[in-house]
């Protein structure tokens, strides 16, 4: 089950199937995906993603799978896949709040959105090796990009986990977060994104995926950034910045 919330421009989407530590079966997917136009459409300028009770997500649901007539390529490339470059394209900041199994498409749900803060106690890394089956959903190039290929393989020959402290000590994620108060730490956050300048995200969102998509170099980038500063020129939340600046006073944003 997937649940959605909107309060004070915030989005909250929960993967709740506690049971099954929040797996996802192709209908949980679509779900998932439907929840995030819904928030699109509503305009929200933060959203946050969780898992209800101990688990944040560990992978596919495979209750139900038989291999022998398992479409595998077609839940990882016509599900999967589209719904992580709709959770990227979000235009506003994405937070996750993950704690215990982040798993095979979990990880990528997370590898998908912006900001991810992480219990300390979360489990993070390929646990496929039991299955016969390949790390997915974003894991080898996120692994490969922050771990480096050795520690990438020794993670996916031996099924050792990362904790959340040291998956975040290793920089695959932002922050480590006592459990018990993660999720409020992040609604916090998000809570403060939503009050910004959303526009101004929107064209860090943009330049920060062109550097890691596109791997711009620095002259590159810094001409996009100039032009993102024009455009911004002409927004109310810049106009705001400056003036709250100069009276010295908090400014207040409205995302436009």
């Amino acid at each position: 089950m997937i649940n959605l919330t909107i309060s004070e421009g915030v989005a909250e989407i929960v993967l709740d199937a506690p049971k099954k530590l929040n797996s996802l079966d192709e209908g949980a997917l679509d779900a998932l995906d439907a929840a995030y136009q819904e928030a699109e459409a509503a305009g929200v300028r933060a959203l946050l993603l969780r898992g209800e009770g101990k688990g944040f997500c560990a992978g596919r649901d495979i209750s139900h799978v038989v291999p022998a007539t398992d479409d595998a390529l077609g839940y990882l490339q016509d599900k999967v896949t589209p719904l992580m470059r709709r959770m990227a394209a979000f235009p506003a900041p994405t937070f996750a709040a993950v704690q215990g199994a982040c798993l095979g498409v979990g990880l990528g749900l997370a590898i998908a959105t912006d900001v991810v803060y992480v219990a300390e106690n979360a489990k993070i890394g390929s646990p496929f090796a039991a299955l016969g089956a390949t790390l997915d959903s974003g894991g080898h190039a996120l692994f490969v990009e922050r771990l480096g290929a050795h520690r990438t393989l020794d993670l996916i020959y031996t099924a050792d986990l990362m904790s959340g402290a040291e998956a975040v000590t290793a920089g695959l994620f932002s922050r480590a977060v006592p459990a018990d108060e993660l999720l409020d730490f992040t609604r916090g956050k998000a809570a403060v994104a939503a009050a910004g300048a959303t526009l101004a995200f929107r064209e860090s969102k943009a330049l920060v995926a062109a550097v890691r998509d596109q791997r711009i170099g620095l002259w590159a980038s810094l001409e996009a950034e100039n032009h993102a500063q024009g455009r911004l020129c002409d927004s109310a939340d810049y106009s705001e910045g400056f003036a709250a600046f100069q009276q010295k006073r908090k400014p207040v944003f409205h995302g436009r």
